[in-house]
């Protein structure tokens, strides 16, 4: 469900205390909010936000020049890719910077008469969500701007549409230059803010990319492809069954949980200690997630920590979780009765329910005294570290998180110690 944003005049209020207004003219006037925030041909020579970092305000006003020239705007020998790469990798590596990338976007694609130029303004807000988040203080403004092109196609067509029959009565060959740019093939704009609002949400709560191995051109690709062909990660379970149809029809659980697993038992898991609780290496967990995005586990795996870890946020990441919102009173209110924790298992829907027993089957494996020995993982410490990406406490309020982690760890250990999960070994 999409929230109500932030209002029109709240975002008003947010940008004149937040922007750094500049000026034009031998007698530098003031140029106005809207303007400051409507698309601009030529070059910037400060930052669009108040910043006091001198290193940011340079970087900015470069940075500017690879928004226009990632939209088509400046002419430039980098391809699209480098650019997008370039323009990532700063912001990456530089966290002052991320707002001003957002803001920058933000104004190129208001008001943008080009809709090539337009659509490409949208993909690089896009492809930056995959990779960081803008910072707390800009989020609600940010995702209010992406809330009001939910559904903004027509007006934004009829907005250019105008703006060409003002520009040109008569039919001339650059209007027919200009028409086309405005029937080139690209997205509907709310293609791009559907895609946009939801990773907003998610990279607010996850993070972005980790690790210390700076962007690549693959990642890139990865993250401009996801706009329309949803990732393994952060979708629903429903959308994942869906994408996984043609390769798998066969399959009732999800490929990248049954994949995943798998390999953490091929690579001696459960006889691995600490598996599940110590992470692998952040850049390695990064790149399997890449190639299992696109259905591939490669032969050159060691660590049964790296796939451990991308299952666990694989788990963690899902839109709604294993065990969906509706059922979390219920868990938590029998967390200490074994048959009712059970009996809840029974009212999820089918597919829930049969990927919630795959991974309890998954970890009574683990909890096994045998492989306990190795591990030193018992059935308190799996039910401690897999607990959390089952269940999600929608409170804010840190008591209620605290009394409720606890009541969380106790409802998935009645499931491990007490869930029949023999059925399991015949759907895989």
């Amino acid at each position: 469900t999409l929230r109500k944003p932030i209002s029109q005049s709240s975002m008003a209020d947010w940008a004149s205390k937040n922007l750094n207004m500049h000026t034009q003219g031998i007698f530098r006037r003031r140029i106005s909010i809207s303007n400051m925030l409507s698309w601009n041909g030529g070059s910037i020579k400060k930052p669009m936000l108040i910043t006091s970092n001198r290193t940011i305000k340079k970087e900015a006003c470069e940075m500017f020049k690879l928004v226009q020239s990632y939209m088509g705007d400046r002419q430039t020998r980098m391809d699209r890719n480098h650019v997008a790469l370039v323009t990532v990798t700063k912001c990456w590596s530089m966290q002052g910077l991320r707002d001003e990338l957002y803001i920058q976007l933000i104004r190129q694609t208001t008001d943008n008469m080009c809709y090539r130029s337009l659509a490409w303004g949208w993909e690089l807000m896009a492809i930056s969500l995959a990779f960081f988040s803008p910072s707390p203080k800009f989020q609600s403004y940010l995702e209010g701007y992406i809330y009001r092109h939910l559904d903004s196609d027509e007006k934004i067509a009829q907005h250019i549409k105008e703006h060409l029959d003002l520009k040109n009565k008569k039919i001339t060959k650059s209007r027919k230059k200009r028409k086309q740019n405005t029937e080139d093939e690209g997205l509907p704009i709310s293609t791009y803010a559907k895609y946009c609002y939801r990773k907003l949400h998610k990279v607010a709560i996850t993070g972005g990319k980790k690790g210390l191995r700076k962007p690549t051109v693959e990642e890139i690709t990865h993250a401009r492809n996801a706009i329309l062909t949803p990732s393994l990660f952060g979708s629903s379970l429903e959308e994942i069954m869906l994408r996984q149809q043609d390769m798998y029809p066969g399959n009732k659980l999800p490929w990248v949980q049954t994949q995943l697993s798998q390999q953490v038992l091929a690579l001696g898991g459960e006889q691995t200690e600490g598996i599940f609780r110590i992470p692998g290496d952040i850049d390695e967990v990064n790149a399997l997630k890449l190639q299992v995005d696109q259905w591939r586990i490669p032969n050159s795996l060691s660590d049964p920590n790296i796939p451990a870890s991308l299952l666990k946020l694989w788990y963690r990441e899902l839109e709604e979780p294993v065990i969906p919102q509706q059922f979390y009173k219920e868990c938590i209110s029998n967390y200490e009765n074994p048959d009712a924790a059970v009996a809840v298992v029974r009212l999820l829907p089918e597919l829930n329910r049969l990927v919630l027993c795959y991974l309890i089957h998954f970890l009574q494996i683990f909890a096994q005294p045998s492989n306990v020995g190795r591990t030193k993982m018992d059935v308190n410490n799996l039910a401690m570290v897999m607990a959390p990406n089952c269940l999600r406490c929608q409170s804010d309020d840190p008591r209620v998180i605290f009394e409720n982690t606890r009541k969380e760890m106790s409802f998935l250990r009645m499931l491990i110690v007490h869930l029949d999960t023999s059925f399991i070994k015949g759907l895989v």
